[in-house]
């Protein structure tokens, strides 16, 4: 996770949604609205929304296995200018974070899997990416700046 001391961070909002496919949309937009007013850009809060789609879409598929009884836990964290979305998933085993990056025409020729552009997509949407395991909890945790770095430039 990010370096701010867990006593620095207030909890914006905490739920749980059913393992049923579609329903990263309900977490997305629970998502969106707690951060509402919280200093993103119209083009940051899209791609932090873009980032915890997939991220509750694979706690849902490849964590819970769609077994509607096991929820899919998100947590939305603020300090200051960061924001914090956790997703977790009693799917055990930390994904692969390092996976190899996704190459199109490799894709095409058959050389790689045409799934695996989830962790690639939510890595270059949010600011930070960290995974966590304990026990069979796993969490995936996006930190976005309100304020956009600089290599990002103007507008984002």
């Amino acid at each position: 996770m990010t370096s701010s001391a867990p006593s620095a961070r207030r909890q914006l909002v905490a739920f749980a949604v059913p393992s049923e496919p579609g329903n990263e949309r309900l977490a997305l937009a629970k998502v969106a609205e707690a951060v509402s007013g919280r200093g993103l850009t119209a083009a940051r809060l899209e791609r932090l929304k873009t980032a915890v789609a997939e991220a509750a879409m694979n706690a849902i598929e490849h964590g819970n296995h769609n077994q509607v009884e096991i929820p899919v836990e998100v947590e939305v964290l603020q300090s200051g200018s960061e924001i914090v979305v956790g997703i977790s998933d009693s799917g055990g085993a930390a994904a692969d974070v390092r996976a190899d990056e996704p190459d199109l025409a490799d894709k095409l020729e058959g050389r790689q899997s045409p799934r695996g552009w989830g962790l690639f997509l939510i890595r270059n949407m949010v600011d930070e990416m960290d995974v966590t395991t304990e026990g069979a909890r796993h969490t995936v945790w996006l930190t976005m700046h309100t304020a956009a770095p600089a290599a990002e430039g103007a507008g984002q």
